[in-house]
């Protein structure tokens, strides 16, 4: 079989904020910026990875939830429980003191981790934990 991972989706509660995030701090180019209905659909990907994209999207739009759930999910963001995902790069020192410099929350500075990686977590604009892997 040969399947790739197209994108992944996280959630934003500011669009221009995480926008800013991804566009001008992380350094991803902006793919597409789709407005409906007052929101907005956000894909960033990384530069000469074009098969490779994050959907920025607000989560209210998600069909089907319920008041309740719209709730839980804006409260578990704002925890910064609600999504993740794990990126890489080869030099996380530099991209650490980049991530510092900017309003993004530190988590974790760049650490030797037991199972075999040295890496950083922060949280972006949304509260979505960011980690970031030194590639070896």
């Amino acid at each position: 079989m040969d399947i790739a991972i197209h994108s992944t989706f996280l959630p934003h509660n500011d669009p221009d904020a995480s926008l800013a995030f991804y566009r001008d701090t992380l350094g991803f180019e902006v793919r597409k910026d789709v407005g409906y209905k007052g929101m907005r659909w956000i894909t960033v990907g990384p530069v000469g990875q074009p098969g490779t994209s994050i959907v920025l999207h607000p989560p209210a739009a998600t069909p089907g939830l319920t008041d309740d759930e719209r709730r839980t999910i804006a409260e578990m963001m704002a925890k910064g429980t609600y999504a993740m995902i794990i990126l890489a790069t080869a030099d996380l020192d530099s991209v650490f003191a980049k991530l510092q410099a900017s309003d993004a929350e530190v988590i974790q500075e760049p650490t030797d981790q037991p199972y075999g990686v040295r890496d950083c977590a922060f949280r972006d604009p949304a509260g979505n934990h960011i980690r970031i892997n030194e590639q070896r």
